[in-house]
């Protein structure tokens, strides 16, 4: 894990050992939100009850049946009975001195009906959240998710904030080094200096990425009869991969069909050039002939310079 991944997941620890109630897990796709969380589950004590709620774009009724199940509360018929069912599983869990942890990823598809009823849920534990934590875990959308006037109550109750960052440069290729280790690489040289620089241009540190462009640029390279991972290797790959497309995807458009950094350079140009042509055209003296000339017609000409005089 980089130093993010490990700071990341002592803060999820953290979280739950210090009885925080809410924690808020954010990262882009691809850094690594999921394998962090089964990693914690996986080392959970045996004091923790968890569940991990994966796909929580149900409705209300098939979420209160699926925490009953997962709790081992049995089957429940409505949310009075889950409820009832519910607070006295945590008193339980409190006398014996154990934890409850329920963990939401990809929160940021959540219903906001759903998180308003997480925020009622947390109302069950009697002791302030010494008992029950909850995390939730998302795109970064989540955040705007959460800014709603409607779940401003359960943005307070968040202790916690921890945005899951992508790796710089150096961290990709000591990344790539690692995995070779753990893959038996007697020549840790595979690949170029050049070969690793494009590989963290291409895939902007999100690990995932990094895993298949270099599986895929081993492949080629097998197949090739290659004894290194050039740039051109690289390069081939990111093609076939149409990685390159989703490059300029997220350099050059935000989200929500909004205007990337790239588009409004453009908008910019476009909106400076006629204004600096018409200002040329507004002093006669500085030029032997007229600039605006070249894509107006005439007729605008003639107006436009009895507009100025």
């Amino acid at each position: 894990m980089s130093e993010t991944h490990e700071e990341g997941l002592a803060m999820l620890r953290y979280g739950i050992m210090a009885g925080k109630g809410f924690l808020l897990l954010t990262g882009e796709v691809g850094t690594g939100k999921t394998t962090l969380l089964q990693t914690l589950v996986n080392d959970l004590p045996g004091n923790v009850h968890c569940c991990l709620l994966n796909n929580p774009t149900l409705s209300r009724d098939e979420f209160f049946a699926y925490l009953s199940h997962q709790f081992g509360l049995g089957e429940v018929r409505d949310k009075a009975m889950f409820l009832v069912s519910f607070g006295r599983f945590l008193s339980q869990c409190r006398e014996r001195e154990k934890r409850v942890l329920l963990i939401v990823d990809e929160a940021h598809v959540m219903p906001e009906d759903l998180l308003e009823e997480i925020r009622l849920i947390s109302n069950q534990d009697a002791s302030g959240g010494a008992v029950l934590s909850i995390f939730l875990v998302g795109q970064p959308e989540l955040d705007t998710h959460l800014a709603t006037d409607r779940l401003r109550p359960l943005r307070q109750r968040i202790g916690i904030r921890f945005p899951l960052e992508r790796f710089d440069r150096e961290t990709t290729r000591q990344y790539i080094l690692f995995r070779l280790r753990s893959a038996g690489a007697t020549n840790l040289e595979l690949f170029s200096a050049g070969a690793m620089d494009l590989i963290h241009r291409v895939s902007q540190g999100t690990p995932r990425l990094i895993n298949i462009l270099c599986d895929h640029a081993l492949l080629s390279g097998f197949a090739d009869n290659a004894v290194r991972i050039d740039e051109a290797i690289i390069r081939e790959c990111v093609a076939d991969l149409h990685l390159d497309r989703e490059n300029r995807a997220d350099n050059g458009t935000a989200k929500d069909g909004q205007a990337g950094p790239f588009h409004r350079w453009w908008l910019l140009i476009l909106f400076l050039v006629p204004v600096l042509l018409v200002l040329v055209e507004m002093v006669p003296a500085t030029r032997p002939w007229s600039p605006l000339a070249l894509i107006v017609p005439d007729q605008w000409i003639q107006w436009l310079d009895q507009f100025l005089q």
